[in-house]
């Protein structure tokens, strides 16, 4: 009886996991013609405050009129954990974009072991402890990318991207 209620413990932990950090690979949302997010899902790059890791407040005013790489993860997230050294090396290489980081889904100390564990301190990444930013983009799992061009218009994909898919995303950005 007790290896049973291990078992079922077992695949429900497991179900969980793969519900949370989905599995499917990764795939542009819908958008309108022209690769254009609707106007009422994804607020314009000026809408949003938010504080970073390091305690400063940061505005999206800041991203106005430039390309941005939006990332969305959780810091218990596996795929997202393999995602970070894609992330880091893109966001190295391409000093012409700005990346984001967006994390949520836990508290600040999980974020903050996340960033160091995995590299990515080099980036900005925003506490978003209540999701309020994760709302205003409609992002409803992690990982999420929103490639943000320079006129607002924004394409987004679910996770996990590789290295490969997440500089193919990155080029078309930079590209238009």
């Amino acid at each position: 009886m007790l290896l049973t209620a291990r078992v079922t413990a077992a695949i429900a932990a497991s179900a969980v996991l793969l519900t949370a950090c989905g599995t499917a690979p990764a795939q542009p949302s819908a958008t309108t013609a022209g690769g254009q997010a609707p106007a009422s899902a994804v607020p314009s790059a000026s809408r949003f405050t938010a504080k970073t890791l390091d305690g400063q407040e940061f505005t999206s005013d800041t991203l106005k009129g430039k390309p941005v790489v939006l990332w969305f993860w959780a810091p218990w997230c596996p795929k997202c954990r393999s995602e970070a050294p894609h992330v880091k090396a893109a966001a190295a290489a391409y000093r012409d974009v700005t990346f984001v980081g967006v994390a949520s889904l836990d508290d600040e100390a999980a974020m903050k072991e996340f960033v160091q564990q995995t590299g990515t301190g080099g980036i900005t990444h925003l506490s978003d402890e209540k999701g309020a930013v994760w709302a205003a983009f409609g992002v409803a799992s992690q990982s999420t990318f929103l490639f943000m061009r320079p006129d607002g218009s924004t394409t987004k994909a679910t996770g996990p991207l590789g290295g490969e898919e997440l500089t193919a995303q990155v080029e078309k950005l930079r590209t238009g």
